[in-house]
């Protein structure tokens, strides 16, 4: 009945979302909106970020202010629906949608969440998701060209940690993952180990889900920003939000440019993003809303700098970037990067990366009865992508010369689904309950034309005649992804202090591929289809031993693809699913009037049936890896002028049985998996008339490895930026609530490392930025 059901669903979904593309002739698309607080029945003015109140000393109740009805004398009591508090030092009291159906707090989960607010975005100057990602705890990324927005977390990289969009996923993320702005960004949250429950296949290292900004009921407030650096980037943003002269209609709109420039010669990455919502409370009782998401992104792309011999580099060798010794096409020796290339870009001319996405996204929230709300949201989402490129460059021994290789792929990709959530809240033999039960269906539909032909010749070291593409030659590959899941998660107070959390997901995926050669006939063994059944799930508990200290402990679990892309399989490759596991145990702690907070967290995962890149577009079959670690985050005002906050995490991450003809890997670590991650900052607060804040940041990452191989090692390395910001009175502009001018200046040291490596790519390495100056103003009214 089920199956008979979500086909029809989806037919209905693909259908409805046909008839809008050609309408629009543009990827198009429709998502959740952000989940209300517990309880969901309470239809009450949308707010920026749903944040629970923090905790005082007498307590309280995450390629490519409100009217409370008491509750009936039959009804579970129902937590407070929270005001638009202001954030804790970890922002433990927001509600993360990633990672919970429930309306949860961080500090409820019993899991490691992370939310990052736009208020954290801006005070820090992280422009994009991925300078997001570098300020969270134990997480590294690398601005990829390949992959735009590639990650690293407790042990796990690429497609083995699900990037979503408002809570939905689109794809693989080293497929579909592009660099995003955070101008138009609410929060990115950041859910840690195995997360299927949530998010589906595809999770083994958690999930990254960006949240845009959302209506708000109240007076419409409007602000505008602008940033220009020493690169030649600038950047604006202008934003709109509040009530509309129609009873119960509230809107959000926001528009954002950017242009930023590569300290590598000819790179530049320009991105335009343009989002709306609008929310209709139509009763007490119900609520609809609908969005629609522009986001385009065009670059002249860096793909690194060669490994180089140090006995060709001579004086120009460097230490402190790279070590180790590196055979592939020709043994180089021990390999250094030349401090000629620092700036070169071995891209030909006529490269371009680009892609346009559009989401369409509504639903409504119903309350059916006192203790029972229906929630639903349609989506749909397309993309075209395109990379053209030169992408390998590797250096010859034997010609001391760099051998190029050109790359073409493209992307078109539609997706459409609905999500829809029945929530009940109870009270079982005197224990408050809240359950929910989701059922989801999607259906994607992936054009993937590439090059059939890859054209190739070498160039010198030093000032290179970067030429063009040449002849391109495609083929074409497809992949068509049916997805219905019924999910289960609970959450029961066994007294006012613990409570068990748990879920279950049942989810199945059907996969059709095709591939066809240049002349477009069909290769072997294609088409071909597969079908998987995973069942995934969590089981928990929280337990707040005193106001403010909540211990956690949790067992999860989490399925993907083995042979690391759904979008890629091969009849040919293992079509077995891999299974992850974690265990995971914690402390939060909000003390000091809220003026002090941290937390820890250690775990264990285990992911059996693992492949991993073995260059050139190779995998080899890894059987398992294991990942151990710890982590650490805590933030302190000990007094009101300063505030002091820092974190930092260790991971032991191996492969296990990781054997082939040749050789073996077991013991080896990961790609850019460092095992030491640590970030810091102070600030401090001058209170004058016009008050000023300066601050410092620094951060730490350890050795990392590009390949699985381990022969050439990332060196560890400690960037600092360093800023001040100064708020203009309201008696000088006096149309405006705020007004604040930044200085900042980024890698202060001037400290040249690397950043990423690319295992598909080991011949080369990419570099981190030198030192940026950076001017900024944003404004308020």
């Amino acid at each position: 009945m089920f199956s008979v059901h979500a086909t029809r669903l989806r037919k209905f979904l693909a259908s409805a979302a046909l008839t809008s593309l050609a309408v629009l002739d543009l990827p198009a698309a429709m998502a959740q909106s952000v989940r209300e607080p517990l309880p969901p029945v309470e239809i009450s003015p949308a707010h920026p970020r749903k944040l629970a109140r923090p905790a005082a000393r007498e307590g309280q109740s995450p390629r490519r202010a409100v009217v409370r009805r008491p509750a009936t004398a039959s009804a579970a009591p129902k937590p407070v629906v929270p005001t638009a508090a202001a954030q804790t030092s970890l922002n433990t009291n927001a509600v993360a949608e990633s990672a919970s159906r429930l309306g949860l707090t961080v500090r409820e989960i019993p899991a490691t969440v992370e939310v990052i607010s736009a208020k954290t975005m801006r005070e820090q100057g992280y422009r994009t998701v991925s300078e997001v990602a570098q300020g969270a705890v134990g997480v590294t990324s690398g601005d990829n060209p390949a992959e735009p927005a590639a990650f690293s977390m407790r042990g796990f990289t690429n497609s083995q940690i699900n990037m979503l969009y408002n809570g939905i996923k689109i794809g693989p993320q080293n497929m579909t993952s592009r660099i995003m702005d955070t101008a138009n960004l609410e929060a990115v949250e950041f859910l840690k180990g195995p997360a299927s429950l949530i998010s589906g296949e595809g999770a083994a290292g958690g999930a990254i889900n960006t949240v845009t900004k959302q209506p708000h009921t109240g007076p419409i407030r409007n602000e505008a920003d602008f940033f220009s650096d020493s690169l030649n980037s600038f950047g604006a943003h202008y934003g709109s939000g509040g009530s509309t002269n129609v009873q119960g209609l509230d809107y959000r709109f926001d528009v954002s440019r950017a242009s930023l420039n590569g300290f590598a010669d000819d790179t530049n990455t320009k991105t335009l993003d343009v989002s709306g919502q609008l929310n209709y409370r139509i009763s007490d009782s119900l609520k609809i809303w609908g969005a629609i998401e522009y986001r385009e992104d065009r670059s002249k792309a860096y793909w690194g700098a060669p490994l180089v011999p140090i006995a060709f580099s001579g004086s120009h060798a460097t230490t402190g970037i790279v070590s180790g010794n590196y055979f592939n096409r020709t043994d180089l020796g021990a390999v250094t990067i030349d401090d000629r290339t620092f700036n070169t870009n071995y891209n030909v001319l006529d490269n371009r990366n680009v892609a346009q996405e559009v989401w369409l996204r509504g639903g409504f929230e119903l309350r059916l009865a006192p203790d029972l709300t229906l929630k639903s949201q349609a989506y749909g989402y397309g993309a075209e992508r395109t990379w053209f490129n030169n992408e390998i460059e590797a250096f010859d021994s034997t010609t001391n010369r760099v051998y190029r290789e050109r790359f073409y792929v493209a992307h078109s990709q539609r997706l459409v689904g609905n999500i829809t959530d029945l929530i009940w809240d109870a009270n079982i033999a005197g224990f408050d309950n809240r359950l929910v039960t989701t059922l989801s269906s999607s259906y994607l539909d992936f054009v993937r034309p590439g090059a059939a032909n890859f054209p190739n010749d070498d160039v010198s070291l030093v000032n290179p005649d970067r030429g063009y593409y040449g002849l391109l030659t495609t083929k074409q590959q497809t992949a068509r992804i049916d997805n219905e899941a019924l999910s289960f998660e609970d959450r029961l107070k066994l007294t006012r202090s613990f409570a068990l959390v748990g879920g279950l997901r049942v989810e199945h995926i059907g996969l059709d591929r095709n591939s066809t050669d240049k002349t477009g006939l069909e290769n072997a063994n294609f088409p071909f289809s597969k079908s998987w059944v995973p069942t995934t799930g969590r089981i928990g508990y929280t337990w707040e031993a005193v106001p403010g200290l909540t211990f956690f402990s949790q067992y999860a679990t989490g399925a993907d693809i083995a042979a690391n892309n759904i979008f890629l399989l091969n009849p040919t490759d293992p079509l077995n699913l891999t299974t992850a596991r974690t265990y995971e145990t914690g402390v939060k702690h909000l003390f000091w009037d809220n003026r002090a907070e941290w937390s820890f967290s250690a775990y264990d995962i285990l992911r059996k049936n693992v492949y991993a890149a073995a260059g050139g577009m190779q995998l080899n079959l890894a059987g398992r890896q294991e990942s151990k670690g710890v982590e650490l985050a805590a933030s302190v005002r000990p007094i009101e002028p300063l505030r002091l906050w820092g974190n930092i995490a260790y991971v032991d991450a191996r492969y296990a049985d990781y054997n082939f003809v040749g050789g073996s890997f077991s013991g080896n670590t990961p790609p850019n998996v460092p095992r030491i991650v640590a970030n810091a900052g102070a600030s401090w607060r001058l209170f004058t008339a016009w008050p000023v804040e300066l601050g410092i940041t620094g951060r730490h990452v350890g050795d990392r490895y590009n390949t699985d191989a381990n022969v050439v090692t990332m060196k560890a390395y400690t960037v600092a930026d360093v800023y001040a910001f100064v708020d203009i009175p309201k008696t000088v502009f006096d149309a405006l609530d705020q007004a604040r001018l930044t200085f900042r200046v980024r890698n202060i040291a001037d400290k040249r490392y690397a950043i990423w490596g690319d295992p598909f790519y080991p011949d080369q390495i990419l570099l981190g930025a030198p030192r940026t100056y950076e001017i900024s103003a944003a404004f308020k009214w």
